[in-house]
C-alpha cells in the first residue's frame, strides 16, 4: 500500500470516529482561546477590579466566569492557565520524543551491551521520585518555568524508550532492513530513514496521550506552590486558589477545572481516536 493511501485510510478512519473529532474540535477551540486570550477578555489576566472583589459570574462588569479574591478577572485567568499548561504540555512532550525515540531506536537496534546499558539507565531514572527530582531542580536553579519543561521531559521520555525500543526489535527483523545491512547501508541511515519513520504511528499516539499526563503533573506542581509563579498561572495554581475559596466563591474552583478536565478528556479521546485509525484492528480485538 503506497504512503498516500495509507494516510488517505487513516484520515477516514479517524474521521468516522465522532468522539475524536469532537475531541479535537474542543482542543482546537480551546487552543484558539489560549492563543487569542488577550483579544477574548476586556481584562488582563492580572489586572485587579477593586470594585469586583470575589464577584460571582455576571455579578460585576464584562466579568464572565466572575473574579478570585484578588479582583483578578476569572475568565481571563483561565484562558492564560490553558495557555501556561498547553505549552508545558507540548513542549515537555516534545522534549520526551527527542530523548526517548533515538534512545529507544539505538538501544532496540544495536541490542546486545549496548541495550542492556542503556535499559539499565532508564531502569534507575525510574527509581528515582520525581517530585524528589522536581524539589531538587527548585531548589538549585530556583522558580521558573521553563525547569517544568525540563523535568517533566526529562521523566515522561522513558516509558516512550521503551516502546520504542520493543518496536524496533520487531522492525530490524524485516526483510527490508536485513535487505539495506546486506546492501551496506550506513547503519545511521538505516535508524533515521528505514526505523524511524515506521516507528511514526506508535509515537504519534503516544505523544497524543502524553500530553494530558504531562498537563497532570505540571497541575499537580504548582498546586503544591512549585510550579507556575504569580502573577502567571496555569490550571494547577488556579484550582489551588480555587480549593481555598471553593465554600464562599465556587466559580473559582468550578471554572478552571471544567476546562482541566476538558482538556484532558479531549486528549484522551482523541488520542484513542488516532491509534485506532493507525491500527483498525485494534478495535476488532477488543471486542471480540
Amino acid at each position: 500500500m503506497s504512503a498516500r493511501r495509507q494516510l488517505w485510510d487513516v484520515t477516514r478512519q479517524l474521521f468516522a470516529n465522532r468522539a475524536a473529532m469532537l475531541s479535537l474540535l474542543l482542543l482546537l477551540t480551546l487552543t484558539g482561546a489560549a492563543l487569542f486570550a488577550r483579544w477574548l477578555s476586556p481584562w488582563a489576566f492580572d489586572a485587579i477590579d477593586w470594585d469586583h472583589i470575589a464577584a460571582a459570574p455576571g455579578n460585576g462588569e464584562e466579568h464572565w466566569f466572575g473574579t478570585d479574591d484578588a479582583g483578578r478577572d476569572l475568565f481571563a485567568r483561565t484562558l492564560i492557565g490553558a495557555q501556561v499548561s498547553l505549552s508545558v504540555g507540548l513542549l515537555a512532550t516534545m522534549v520526551s520524543l527527542a530523548i526517548g525515540v533515538p534512545w529507544g531506536a539505538l538501544a532496540g537496534f544495536f541490542g546486545g551491551r549496548v541495550d542492556s546499558l542503556m535499559m539499565r539507565t532508564v531502569d534507575v531514572l525510574y527509581s528515582l521520585p520525581f517530585l524528589f527530582l522536581v524539589i531538587l531542580l527548585v531548589v538549585v536553579f530556583g522558580r521558573n518555568i521553563y525547569l517544568i519543561f525540563v523535568a517533566l521531559g526529562a521523566v515522561s521520555w522513558l516509558d516512550l524508550a521503551r516502546i520504542v525500543r520493543g518496536q524496533t526489535l520487531v522492525l530490524k527483523q524485516r526483510p527490508f532492513i536485513e535487505l539495506a545491512r546486506a546492501g551496506g547501508v550506513p547503519t545511521w541511515r538505516i535508524l533515521f530513514l528505514h526505523i524511524v519513520p515506521n516507528l511514526l504511528g506508535p509515537v504519534i499516539v503516544y505523544a497524543t496521550l502524553t500530553v494530558p499526563g504531562v498537563m497532570l503533573a505540571e497541575s499537580f506542581i504548582s498546586f503544591l506552590g512549585l510550579g507556575v509563579q504569580e502573577p502567571l498561572t496555569s490550571f494547577g495554581v488556579l484550582i489551588a486558589e480555587g480549593t481555598q475559596q471553593m465554600e464562599t466563591a465556587p466559580w473559582m474552583l468550578i471554572f478552571p477545572a471544567t476546562f482541566l478536565a476538558l482538556t484532558l478528556i479531549s486528549f484522551n479521546y482523541f488520542g484513542d481516536g488516532l491509534r485506532d485509525a493507525l491500527d483498525p484492528g485494534t478495535d476488532a480485538r477488543q471486542h471480540a
